[in-house]
């Protein structure tokens, strides 16, 4: 039962003070809810609106971000409540630690690495691929070696990896106003093509606006989803059931609110910022989504969206060609912070993990200037760069979202568990309707979970092995908890 042993919240806020540990508190709810924006917009609302309109949900793809949102938000209440109760690094692992013990914290932190460095590479060549045709369309072309669809090494990718790895080093009030700026630039870009869209919107784009449904054709093999072959469930396109569908693939343009939990530590006042963060960073991006699919679909009909550049091509479509270089740098920017707040949260997640003793402790001290745990920050951004540049990452993508998925449940459950375990805690922010919201979060994520392929399920149980082993073998056994436990 020692694998179970369970972290105090009031040791894990007293960790915190230990001078070699200790991190900058400079974050304001504006910082936080900045940063929750800067992570979320991403390339979902450049992209993902007109594939799953075009192929799922017609014109009610509107409705479909609304749907994922009401998921979202049942998890980010849970998150806020949790991190305004423990406003301590690590987010999830933190939470689980606090609740369920050190096995299941190891084990979802383990899950967050998963999640924010594949992420963040994912993402850095995304960015990459956006530069490259940016830089293309001023008539200046890289090498195909260096950057392009197939490269040797892309360099791009890892520069801006580099690149961001240095400001998180510096500060993590640099990273803030950094972040700020490159917000307000695709802020603007994306208001700006809302605004500009709205005068080639044509009211019969809008008719019908859910699509009769249509049943889709059955997935074979692994690429199957596991509801399919669990339930002999197939997906629908279109209809009232195809908007749900869709709800399950724009959820994941939403990722990435949680990220705003790992930064509790680094926080002013925690109990008042973090649940205004959380869910201000996710309402906002919620009516962006549904502003930008609105006036996609109503520029152009459904049926003839592009998949992979829907904005730009609907305004390529009416003539307004500048747009397309307007989405790019928006897109660039979007990723930019994207890649830096993953990169900031995975960091965070680890310093905790290794300031408990599980991953070795030394990574965790604090630079004595910058008050940053800058040895961890270096040593994943040396990583994820490599990962960047080298590994083409398409295929292990979904990873990310079962990933996330994965912590959303465990943090649903875990805000139950500490509720009933440790009711005299002092909670600016509570979930209402305690517990029916936590298991109707549940319920939503581990329906998402299903729809993800058969092979995304292997290759995430095939990861938790290998956190399974590393764990037995160096965590358990160097644990702080270990060695503060009497011995029998």
């Amino acid at each position: 039962m020692s694998m179970f042993r369970v972290k105090s919240v009031e040791q894990s806020i007293t960790d915190t003070e230990a001078p070699e540990h200790r991190l900058k508190k400079d974050l304001t709810a504006l910082d936080l809810t900045v940063f929750g924006i800067g992570v979320i917009v991403g390339t979902g609302i450049f992209v993902l609106t007109g594939r799953v309109a075009k192929e799922t949900a017609g014109p009610a793809v509107a409705l479909s971000f609304v749907a994922a949102a009401v998921v979202c938000a049942l998890a980010a209440l849970c998150y806020a409540e949790f991190a305004s109760t423990v406003p301590v690094a690590g987010s999830a692992y933190t939470f689980s630690f606090a609740t369920m013990g050190e096995f299941p914290a190891w084990i979802i932190g383990w899950d967050l690495i998963l999640e924010m460095m594949l992420g963040a590479a994912v993402v850095a060549v995304g960015w990459s691929g956006y530069l490259t045709s940016l830089l293309s369309s001023l008539g200046i072309d890289l090498p195909a070696a260096l950057a392009g669809d197939d490269p040797v090494f892309n360099l791009p990718a890892a520069v801006i990896v580099l690149i961001l790895t240095a400001v998180l080093v510096v500060g993590i009030k640099l990273s803030a106003r950094l972040n700020l700026a490159v917000v307000a630039i695709k802020v603007a870009v994306i208001l700006l093509v809302i605004v500009a869209g709205l005068f080639f919107v044509k009211a019969e784009n809008y008719t019908p606006f859910i699509p009769p449904a249509t049943p889709t054709p059955a997935v074979e093999g692994l690429s199957a989803p596991l509801i399919q072959v669990l339930f002999g469930i197939t997906p629908v396109a279109f209809g009232v059931v195809g908007i749900f569908s869709a709800a399950a693939i724009v959820f994941f343009a939403y990722i990435g609110f949680d990220v705003v939990a790992t930064a509790a530590e680094e926080t002013r006042r925690p109990q008042r910022d973090l649940p205004i963060g959380i869910i201000a960073s996710l309402a906002v991006c919620a009516v962006l989504y549904v502003a930008v699919s609105l006036v996609v679909v109503g520029m152009q009909p459904y049926s003839r969206l592009s998949e992979a550049a829907p904005l730009a091509d609907a305004f390529t479509a009416v003539g307004q060609t500048w747009a397309a270089t307007l989405i790019s740098i928006g897109a660039l920017a979007g990723l930019t912070t994207v890649v830096m707040i993953l990169m900031l949260g995975q960091s965070r997640v680890m310093f905790a993990m290794c300031r408990d003793g599980l991953l070795p402790r030394g990574l965790a001290r604090v630079h004595p200037t910058y008050r940053t745990p800058y040895r961890i920050t270096i040593l994943l951004g040396a990583l994820v760069a490599v990962l960047a540049g080298l590994v083409p990452l398409a295929e292990i993508a979904e990873l990310v979202n079962i990933g996330t998925l994965f912590a959303f449940v465990v943090v649903s459950i875990a805000v139950v568990v500490l509720r009933r375990a440790r009711p005299d805690l002092p909670r600016s922010f509570r979930v209402p309707l305690m517990p029916l919201l936590p298991v109707l979060s549940v319920l939503a994520c581990l329906y998402l979970m299903l729809n993800l392929p058969v092979e995304t399920w292997i290759r995430f149980v095939a990861w938790m092995l290998v956190g399974f082993l590393l764990y037995i073998g160096y965590g358990y056994r160097h644990s702080r908890l270990a060695r503060q436990s009497p011995k029998p």
